[in-house]
């Protein structure tokens, strides 16, 4: 355990990708006098058990904004810092065995043309096309998002501790 400073303009509870991804952002606006506390090791909390799924869409404006943030944060983190992160754009789809659910995915469609993102219908066979190990027999359709990922929320975690918190007052 490093020892504490007597004072830190900032404390940030949480070794995850979260609380590294704030270290980080400090770190790259020039806060020196931020400290990061885990109780474990870095990501040991909820980050090691997360999917790593980046699915750019979201319910807002706001949010969908930060995600597209995030993947282009993701896609130069490692050159930046030398590890991998593991994020990789693969696309994703998103089904629908409804009819309630087609209505929805026409609703995303059209929120995905509103924030500029690529997104398609597809039909059970074109989604098959995409995913092979989709049952499609009791499917109306589906959608096609090829801007969504996935990281290694692991190795993103680090990743970030390594550039943000490298320059702050990281205690674990």
């Amino acid at each position: 355990m490093t020892e504490l400073p007597a004072r830190a303009r900032v404390v940030i509870i949480g070794g995850g990708v979260i609380g590294c991804s704030v270290a980080y952002h400090l770190a790259h606006l020039g806060w020196t006098d931020v400290v990061l506390l885990e109780q474990g090791t870095l990501s040991c909390g909820t980050t090691w058990h997360a999917a790593g799924l980046v699915g750019q869409l979201r319910a807002s404006e706001a949010s969908t904004r930060l995600v597209q943030y995030s993947t282009q944060l993701y896609g130069r983190l490692e050159a930046e810092t030398g590890l991998g992160t593991g994020y990789r754009v693969c696309g994703g789809v998103t089904v629908a065995r409804t009819p309630e659910r087609m209505v929805q995915l026409q609703r995303t469609i059209a929120s995905a043309a509103a924030y500029g993102l690529e997104c398609e219908p597809l039909t059970p066979a074109q989604a098959a096309d995409r995913y092979p190990l989709l049952r499609t027999d009791d499917l109306l359709g589906a959608i096609w998002l090829p801007g969504d990922g996935r990281a290694n929320p692991a190795d993103l975690t680090q990743a970030l501790a390594s550039s943000g918190c490298a320059s702050t007052n990281a205690s674990g």
